[in-house]
């Protein structure tokens, strides 16, 4: 048994009878958890709506969050809940909630706090991506965690916050953590939406971007558990252990004293069933240079589960070890029961940015198929620490395109695999898991990471079909060069962060922030080598191009018995600059789908997903699309149009008869939506 991944660690489980689907998504034709259910299947059993007549749906009610806060919100990513013909939303730059009647959007209530320059010092700002419903009999409230890093309880009927719960309905999440947290500048926040069973409430926690952090120290992501009706504070999880604690010894040094981040800033799942909470655990500052952390770093990079009501850990497994590559873990794990050579099997999946689906026993967290230690290529990063092996799944393949070579290169006329083959010569490529590289003028100017930190999964995260054992991921086929250069003076106390050596490190204080770098002495002062080669490539774009050959993007079903790939599919338009681009006008370019993040609705017969990006229609109206999907075969049976890309995840609800999806909808030039589709009568 592998001591970085021994897997049944502190309280056994009990092993219970398997229940045939114990997670069977959305109930009643309602939505009432996040992700449908709180296993996140994102399933619902609803049929009204099918190949024969999802292209005749129309518009139900439209809901615009344009005055929820002082300005317009462009990134609306919130999927509602409906319970009980309401349905409740976090919407707008200040993150409000409301309450909108679910057949006609009549707005009902709506509930405002204003934090002032604690909101605008928060790295997780906007309206983040919803909110959690709890009931006990005529008790009916609805949990959410603002910008400033505060959770509220209100009443569901009339959005008054619960004077009984923390102060007057709120507790303040940057206290009672175990570390002394300014409280209107502690970098930590939360987009996601809390996750509610058995009367606990979990929180995790999200910082800035981590790929140029301005310290090797940070803010820790603790995870906690909360009494929903009082606000208590029942157990905290520590995912940098203490000393004395599972794990401290796998951070080398004192790092483990200073180190930040692990936080669980994707979405939770539970199984109520077990008493077991699923965490999804994200990377330890910084995401691309690891000196001042040597060792695996335990939590990091790791799915966790810990008892619900205890906080616990009852097992572990860490994915990437001692993360370079900001491969943290994007998305809500997905619990599914499952048969696997004539034996059942209660298993969670988790997606993830390098498209492999890593799949375990959710009892006792070992492996339903062989995770295998490979050796993997070692960097040569000053000061580095790194890991000689990484885990590999041997089922399901990995979905998606991993690592870049010469055969992935842009090749639609020779002309373009010329200057494709030009940029790649200047960086340096290799298999997933190949180490950024200290990023030179004379080249490499840094590692060809495919997916890219942002590609494959993210926090849109997947679906699953439990009447046939199908689960539903969408993987963005990107690229990115992962290049590391000393920061300007004042930006970070670490030796590197991200950047390259043609436009130096990345400047950014971060999401939110108030404050600002100046970097026009350090910028003028700075004298760059002269190349020796030609002149270095500003971008991985050839004319206007991706540099590696399509599909963008991939929406895959895998058997979850059989732990293969069922079909796989390009999803979304082809975009305009690829379709109307002079160099390709005399060829036939099939669809190669979009670069994005959209997450995927799964119903009695199809899979429904909107596309990331607008194109261009026939009359030359920009549009994006709601496309279904048969999800048995992955055929294109409707869509419908979109004023703007989808960029919260389509729900399902059924309300007198009627069946309705809602989606939110947003971009650039289109304020936040929310737009519901039915039949028409």
């Amino acid at each position: 048994m592998s001591k970085r991944n021994h897997w049944l660690l502190g309280i056994l489980v009990l092993a219970a009878p398997l229940a045939a689907l114990s997670q069977i998504g959305a109930p009643n034709g309602e939505w009432p958890t996040y992700g449908g259910d709180l296993g996140n299947t994102r399933y619902s059993a609803l049929d009204q709506i099918n190949a024969g007549n999802f292209s005749e749906l129309e518009v139900a009610w439209r809901f615009k969050t344009d005055n929820l806060g002082p300005r317009p919100e462009y990134r609306l990513q919130s999927t509602p809940l409906m319970v009980d013909g309401i349905v409740y939303s976090t919407a707008g730059s200040r993150r409000s909630v409301v309450a909108l009647d679910a057949a006609t959007g009549e707005l009902l209530w709506v509930h405002r706090f204003e934090e002032g320059q604690r909101a605008a010092e928060a790295p997780r700002q906007l309206s983040g991506r919803g909110l959690s419903y709890w009931s006990d009999g005529d008790d009916k409230r609805i949990i959410y965690v603002t910008p400033g890093y505060r959770m509220i309880a209100l009443d569901a009927n009339s959005g008054q916050r619960i004077a009984d719960f923390g102060d007057q309905g709120i507790v303040d999440l940057k206290q009672n953590l175990d570390q002394q947290i300014d409280l209107v500048t502690g970098e930590i926040g939360l987009h996601a939406a809390p996750v509610i069973a058995k009367d606990v409430v979990i929180i995790g926690a999200a910082h800035r971007t981590g790929g140029n952090p301005r310290s090797r120290e940070n803010v820790k992501g603790y995870v906690r558990g909360f009494d929903v009706r009082t606000g208590e504070r029942l157990w905290i999880f520590h995912t940098i252990p203490l000393p004395g604690e599972y794990g401290f010894e796998s951070w080398e040094g004192d790092s483990a004293t200073y180190t930040g981040n692990t936080g669980v800033w994707a979405q939770i799942s539970i199984d109520p069933e077990l008493n077991t909470v699923y965490l999804p655990v994200e990377a330890a500052t910084g995401d691309y240079y690891g000196a001042y952390r040597p060792g695996d770093n335990l939590f990091a990079d790791s799915l966790l589960a810990v008892d619900l009501h205890t906080g616990e850990r009852k097992w572990h497994y860490q994915l990437v070890h001692h993360g370079i590559w900001d491969h943290d873990i994007p998305c809500a794990p997905i619990l599914l029961d499952i048969v696997v050579d004539g034996r059942p099997i209660k298993a969670v999946a988790q997606p993830t940015k390098q498209a492999f689906l890593y799949v375990f026993d959710r009892e006792t967290g070992e492996p339903v198929w062989p995770i295998e230690e490979r050796t993997v290529p070692q960097g040569d990063v000053p000061g580095e620490w790194y890991s000689a092996t990484q885990p590999f799944p041997t089922k399901p393949p990995a979905y998606d395109r991993q690592g870049v070579t010469e055969d992935d290169l842009i090749d639609y006329t020779p002309e373009l695999r010329a200057r494709a083959l030009e940029i790649a010569s200047w960086h340096k490529m290799g298999p997933i898991f190949t180490p950024p590289v200290v990023s030179d003028i004379n080249g490499p100017l840094g590692t060809l990471m495919a997916p890219a930190q942002g590609g494959g999964t993210n926090w849109p995260g997947g679906s699953y079909d439990p009447e046939n054992n199908i689960l539903f991921v969408y993987s963005s086929s990107s690229v990115a060069s992962m290049g590391l250069v000393e920061p300007y003076p004042g930006q970070s106390d670490m030796a590197y962060i991200q950047g390259s050596a043609v436009s130096g490190p990345r400047v950014s204080a971060g999401a939110g922030s108030s404050s600002s770098i100046d970097l026009s002495d350090a910028v003028a002062n700075r004298v760059r080598p002269q190349s020796t080669r030609g002149n270095p490539p500003r971008s991985l774009l050839v004319d206007r191009l991706p540099l590696l050959k399509p599909p963008y993007n991939v929406l895959v079903a895998i058997d979850m018995n059989q732990g293969e790939i069922l079909w796989r599919t390009p999803h979304g338009r082809t975009p305009d600059r690829i379709r109307n681009h002079p160099a390709l006008s005399n060829l036939d370019i099939p669809r190669t789908g979009q670069n994005g993040h959209v997450g995927s609705l799964v119903t009695k017969t199809l899979l429904v997903s909107g596309e990331p990006q607008l194109t261009s229609d026939d009359d030359g109206t920009l549009s994006a699309y709601l496309r279904a999907y048969d999800k048995l075969n992955g055929n294109e049976v409707g869509a419908i149009r979109l004023p703007a890309p989808q960029t919260g995840s389509p729900m399902t609800y059924l309300l007198d008869g009627a069946q309705y999806i809602i989606v939110a909808v947003s971009g650039t030039r289109y304020s936040g939506e929310l737009i519901a589709f039915k039949l028409p009568p």
